[in-house]
């Protein structure tokens, strides 16, 4: 009886409803060329009295018309079912409900203000941001702060001997001295953030698109290492002049092939660069007018004229050429009129010098409006990236942005400011979850396991940060982008696929593994190579590898880009052992070795030398094939994660082995939850190691637990 009366009650509703079904529907297919005062045909599908003169036959003719009189005239037709829901709403009258935005009381609309705002703080001592914020909350105890500037600042948890100096100190300033100590070391906070402002300028490394990329990467890990000041990274960005300039930024990626005209490079350039420094989201307007902000189609190409080879722009309305050309024109044209003929080195210079205009008050808000984001969770405008909505407390805002200019657009100045304030160190801070990069590194650091940096044309790695290696399958999970857009933030949502890839994956399996086996003495030192072949790809080398000494030899055929592993042809050929009592055949003609694998051969008693070729074969080198391998020679059982020799130091020193198994839960808890065990979790975590013996697993299962735990997941 309940289904009955459900499905009456359904059967009496409209067939079709204008909020969810057609409202939305006339937004993405029609909107874009039908709303606002240059509306194409005089028809604005967002007012009632305009469309009513097509709600009747006519639209559903040119929905469903073939050839030029099809609407939408760019994409696809609507689908069927999208076209009968037209004929029902327009069979029942085509109700209407007026979705535009009201103003939720009289007051006046907020306006974003451009130039710099001076505000004096509010009388009191202490940390300006906490006057503005009102009454001072409890702080966070010494090792929950500690923890916390930790990871914001170096991107791990404190190492165990700066924790507890930091606890035991009576000093009055210790936690401002914490952070100056933190800041100062140029290499490891530069490790953490550089993660961050990969996200935000969209470069990458290791990567393959679609398309030409240009990294970025030795510009930014230098301006960041040197505290170059924010609005000169912005000058160069915009304006790159040199060898070493950041030019790939407005690069982007430039796809092969026939693209839309909003997603030209000049038109990425202009929503990036908009997007990036002024909070501002053109990518509707490179299109049409927008329709979800002010901002108009003649801006958006305005400020793509910048960066673009010709001085003038077509402007292009949903990919239909308007005849109508624009040249460079910045969103505020208040700030300065740009002359007319400049070449395109003179507009970019253009660019740089209206972006960071004394009086663009905007550049500096949108930076200080982000880093408050990253460090409190939330920012003072919400979303990050539409700086025109109303700041929860725009005082702040404006002090924080004039303080941030006034000292020299520093920052690690803002940084400084924000972590000192008691509004940061408060006890009840929101919840941050801890980003891939901050998990790995922190593992790593813990366990001493280090992911190799190794390169396709160099005989040595070098131990790495996280932000340095291509994405593993692990952070990918976590939430690290592939950075083929603009990220400004990034989800803090679980998810099953990070829960699979938590519980089950490789990568933090074998880091686990790894770092348990280091963290009690079990893990041997990587051996090195005796020959390695860098990047191979055609033809066929003769080698030639010392071996005295050894009693055998592991011959390696290891991928490094390879587009179809299977149809490879490579591998190995004629390999002799040499001695003083002669040479012998150890294998004839060519091998072909799948890669991947490895072949052990037993060497004579006193073998001086290996002889052998590596090859591939023509027939690989085909575009569907394309072979990118890299052969070795090992006189001992390699290490597969360390097949490259190493050199240099890892970015942390190696930690100290572990003693027994209370030690370790001790000191693992330190470590990884900057805390000590309560007597009920010491008495649970000892169960994983049965006859109170110091064994591998039961580090590996105790590691996994605390990285698992909230307290670890969760910046608080």
């Amino acid at each position: 009886m309940r289904w009955s009366c459900l499905f009456l009650l359904v059967s009496c509703l409209p067939a079709a409803d204008f909020v969810t079904d057609i409202h939305p529907l006339l937004a993405s297919r029609c909107f874009g060329c039908h709303t606002g005062a240059q509306a194409q045909a005089g028809l604005d599908l967002t007012r009632r009295d305009s469309a009513a003169r097509v709600l009747n036959q006519t639209l559903i003719e040119r929905v469903t018309a073939t050839g030029p009189r099809r609407m939408p005239p760019v994409g696809p037709a609507l689908e069927p079912n999208e076209v009968a829901k037209l004929r029902e709403w327009i069979a029942d009258g085509a109700p209407w409900v007026d979705t535009a935005a009201r103003p939720a009381s009289t007051a006046p609309t907020w306006q974003a203000p451009l130039a710099p705002r001076r505000v004096t703080p509010p009388p009191g001592e202490g940390n300006p941001i906490d006057r503005f914020l009102g009454a001072v909350p409890p702080l966070a105890s010494d090792a929950v702060f500690a923890r916390r500037v930790y990871l914001d600042l170096w991107g791990i948890t404190p190492p165990l001997a700066d924790l507890e100096s930091f606890v035991a100190s009576r000093v009055s300033n210790k936690r401002e001295k914490l952070v100056a100590d933190l800041l100062a070391n140029r290499e490891l906070y530069t490790a953490h953030w550089m993660s961050w402002w990969n996200d935000l300028l969209r470069n990458d490394i290791g990567v393959v698109y679609h398309g030409e990329r240009k990294a970025i990467t030795p510009w930014l890990e230098k301006a960041l290492a040197n505290n170059l000041p924010y609005d000169e990274m912005v000058r160069e960005l915009l304006n790159p002049i040199g060898n070493g300039s950041p030019e790939g930024f407005l690069l982007g990626v430039n796809w092969r092939g026939d693209v839309n005209a909003s997603q030209t490079p000049w038109m990425q350039a202009s929503q990036n660069t908009a997007q990036v420094f002024l909070g501002i989201n053109l990518k509707c307007a490179s299109c049409h007018d927008s329709f979800i902000n002010q901002y108009k189609l003649k801006q958006a190409y305005g400020l793509a004229a910048f960066f673009s080879h010709p001085p003038e722009l077509e402007l292009v309305r949903c990919d239909n050429k308007t005849g109508v050309q624009q040249r460079a024109e910045f969103l505020w044209p208040e700030l300065g009129e740009v002359p007319a003929g400049l070449s395109a080195s003179e507009r970019r210079y253009w660019a740089a010098k209206l972006f960071t205009h004394p009086q663009n008050g905007r550049l500096a808000r949108t930076l200080v409006n982000r880093y408050w984001q990253k460090l409190m969770g939330k920012g003072i405008v919400e979303p990050v990236d539409d700086m025109d909505a109303r700041p929860t407390n725009p005082d702040l805002l404006d002090w924080l942005a004039v303080d941030f200019a006034d000292h020299g657009y520093d920052l690690k100045h803002l940084l400084a400011r924000i972590l000192s304030s008691a509004a940061y160190q408060r006890a009840d801070a929101q919840p941050r979850r801890i980003s891939a990069e901050q998990l790995v590194d922190t593992l790593s650091s813990i366990a001493g396991v280090w992911r190799p940096l190794e390169s396709r044309s160099s005989a040595l790695a070098y131990l790495a940060r996280d932000w340095q290696l291509k994405s593993s399958p692990l952070t990918r999970a976590l939430g690290r982008p592939i950075r083929d857009q603009v990220y400004t933030t990034r989800g803090e949502e679980a998810s099953t696929f990070q829960a699979l890839e938590l519980a089950n994956g490789e990568t933090l399996a074998s880091m686990l593994h790894r770092g348990a086996r280091q963290l009690v003495g079990e893990l041997p030192p990587p051996p090195r190579n005796l020959y390695d072949s860098l990047q191979y790809r055609k033809g066929e080398t003769k080698i030639t590898v010392p071996v005295s000494g050894r009693r055998r030899v592991w011959l390696l055929t290891e991928n490094v880009d390879t587009y179809d592993r299977e149809r490879a042809e490579v591998g190995w050929k004629d390999i002799v052992a040499e001695g003083p009592s002669g040479r012998q055949v150890l294998a004839a003609g060519a091998v072909r070795t799948p890669i991947g694998s490895r072949f052990i051969y037993d060497l004579p008693p006193g073998t001086q030398t290996l002889h052998a070729s590596v090859w591939v074969s023509p027939a690989s080198n085909v575009s569907d094939i394309n072979p990118h391998v890299r052969f070795f020679v090992f006189g001992e059982e390699p290490d597969r994660q360390h097949l490259v020799n190493l050199a240099g130091s890892p970015p942390l020193p190696a930690p100290a082995r572990l003693k027994n198994p209370r030690e370790a839960v001790e000191r693992l808890f330190r470590q990884v939850l900057s805390r000590a065990p309560s007597a009920a979790e010491m008495r649970l975590a000892l169960t994983l190691f049965p006859s109170d013996k110091l064994a591998p697993e039961g580090v590996e299962d105790l590691l996994w637990s605390l990285l698992m735990h909230p307290e670890f997941q969760y910046i608080r």
